[in-house]
């Protein structure tokens, strides 16, 4: 069996070949394999009714048996058979001083280093599912091109599970329930900022609650810093040089300052503010910042991608020798985090990159503490060689949804960089100026993004102690509303976030129109509940329980401050 990139990749040639059959003058940019399928950039008017099309003509270039036929060629004939198409040439000229090497497919030939596999006929499971806009090169400067994108797998069997995850996906999508549980919206006055409502709101709350009580117990100190900065230090932490396009940037009384992108260089300046000694090490800082990235709108996607966010930021300062150590307790911080909300997750470790700051004995000292911590927790990590930050290794941990889907959202970065340009130091046991070695790390990564995630995770069916509503009250006639309003204060008194509907509606519809809100528990209050005092609680699942009204007072609570489920 061929390898899935290589099956996938072919498939993207295969895909521009039955274009290039059914649009005779289409202009073609680039169709790599992606992770969960491939991709081609055209230049040519193609609509989603079009797919369909499409994807026939590929299965009939598939009965064909056409061999894909590699060829080397020189610049001067690869300029000559690409003469009509602009995009191909651009790449050409990149590949002036190397190797050009193209594939034949039928009469359609395109500019690839390949590997493919050797005919269409080991090409038929595949599926076209979408398309989008892309810049040529991601460049906003360049013309829009259309992408099209597909998936395809070695059997029927692998092609028909990803489908019904896409169909699943769809009715995950936290787009979607978002609008339906009245939590956020988004709004074009504002494009890519987006709007929390009251529901939203609480959930925010929530995660930022749970986030505080966890740092306060591992003995974080949370600060806030500005939003926005002169230029000044936006250059001294190489910003203003690097990453200026990206950055939301005004004037104020004539001197340049920009709305912070991280938050990073306002935390150098806050630990500047007076001398540390070794005793206080490791000091750990962390912060709920607001930052802004100018992202481009067509890349916009819900709270996945957006302009403003706040990111979970930490900056731990330490010795050389507690690296590990301070390793460690973050990776068990993050692991607190995430099997809460039942995500499992795998590691890797990004080391040296050929561009990169810091001496080799810095960098091998940091790379063998992070080694070091991970093979002390004895989990299973992916080494990625030579794919750290310029400034420092790294580790990224990939958090895998109920979908079985991959989200990269905490990060655990060694910066050699940071400390050196703001000259932080501190005192050691020798009475001497050193410099710390410093972590950033982030857990949720940006808040909004992981909000995102963990609503298509639980498809909007949150856990209890971060549902907007936990309880809600339903009366059967207007005589049983004093009841139920008494109950709604006393279970708000112990903090359960209750609601009350009382509307002159069926008790079936109503308990319909609730489940579909997704709150955990409803209680009907007629004239049996009232005479027994005792309470029958409907889960939204539809599971029928009795209690006493003590009995469902304790035990929501406790589910609440376990966060059980």
């Amino acid at each position: 069996m061929k390898n899935l990139e290589v099956i996938r990749h072919s498939t993207a040639h295969l895909m521009a070949a039955a274009i290039n059959n059914l649009y005779k003058n289409t202009k073609f940019g680039i169709g790599p394999a992606i992770e969960d399928g491939f991709y081609y950039d055209v230049d040519q008017e193609i609509q989603e009714n079009d797919l369909k099309k499409i994807e026939e003509e590929m299965y009939s270039l598939t009965k064909k048996n056409l061999k894909f036929e590699k060829k080397e060629i020189n610049y001067k004939n690869a300029k000559e058979i690409f003469k009509k198409q602009p995009y191909k040439l651009e790449l050409i000229e990149e590949l002036k001083n190397e190797k050009i090497t193209i594939y034949s497919l039928g009469s359609f030939v395109d500019l690839c280093k390949g590997p493919h596999v050797d005919s269409t006929r080991e090409l038929r499971t595949f599926k076209l599912l979408k398309l989008a806009g892309a810049y040529w090169k991601g460049d906003s400067k360049n013309k829009m091109l259309t992408r099209i994108y597909g998936t395809a797998f070695e059997t029927k069997e692998e092609l028909k599970k990803y489908l019904s995850l896409i169909e699943e996906a769809k009715k995950r999508d936290h787009k979607l329930l978002g609008k339906k549980l009245d939590l956020f919206s988004f709004h074009e006055e504002a494009p890519g900022f987006p709007f929390f409502h009251n529901k939203g709101l609480i959930i925010w709350e929530e995660l930022l609650k749970f986030w505080r009580e966890e740092h306060k117990k591992a003995n974080y100190l949370e600060i806030k810093t500005p939003v926005l900065l002169n230029k000044k230090l936006w250059e001294t932490s190489g910003h203003w040089e690097n990453y200026r396009e990206n950055m939301y940037t005004l004037k104020i009384e004539k001197e340049d300052f920009a709305i912070k992108p991280m938050n990073c260089p306002g935390g150098m300046l806050a630990y500047k503010e007076k001398i540390h000694s070794y005793k206080e090490f490791p000091l750990r800082v962390g912060e709920i910042g607001l930052v802004h990235r100018h992202e481009l709108s067509g890349v916009l996607s819900g709270l996945f991608r957006v302009r403003a966010f706040h990111q979970d930021d930490a900056h731990i300062f330490m010795t050389e020798i507690q690296i590990k150590d301070e390793i460690i307790n973050v990776l068990n911080l993050i692991d607190k985090f995430y099997s809460t909300f039942n995500l499992s997750y795998h590691l890797e470790l990004s080391t040296r990159p050929k561009k990169s700051i810091g001496t080799e004995q810095a960098w091998n000292t940091a790379i063998k503490g992070l080694k070091d911590a991970l093979d002390m927790i004895k989990k299973e990590y992916k080494i990625n060689e030579g794919e750290g930050a310029f400034y420092g290794p790294k580790i990224d941990i990939h958090v895998k949804d109920a979908l079985g889907r991959n989200w990269q959202c905490g990060t655990i970065q060694l910066d050699m960089n940071l400390p050196e340009r703001f000259d932080l130091y501190y005192e050691g046991p020798d009475g001497k100026k050193h410099r710390p070695v410093m972590i950033h790390r982030v857990i949720y990564g940006a808040i909004e993004r992981f909000m995102g995630i963990i609503i298509e995770h639980y498809a909007g069916k949150l856990p209890v102690w971060l549902s907007p509503t936990q309880v809600v009250i339903l009366t059967v006639s207007d005589k049983h509303k004093e009841y139920a309003n008494q109950l709604k204060k006393e279970l708000e008194r112990r903090n359960i976030r209750t609601e009350l509907d009382d509307r002159v509606e069926s008790i079936p519809k109503k308990v319909r129109d609730n489940q579909q809100q997704y709150i955990p528990f409803i209680i009907i209050v007629g004239d049996k509940e009232i005479e027994t005092n005792k309470l029958a609680i409907r889960t939204r699942d539809n599971n029928i329980q009795e209690y006493t009204k003590e009995e469902f007072i304790k035990e929501i609570l406790d589910i609440i401050n376990k966060k059980t489920c």
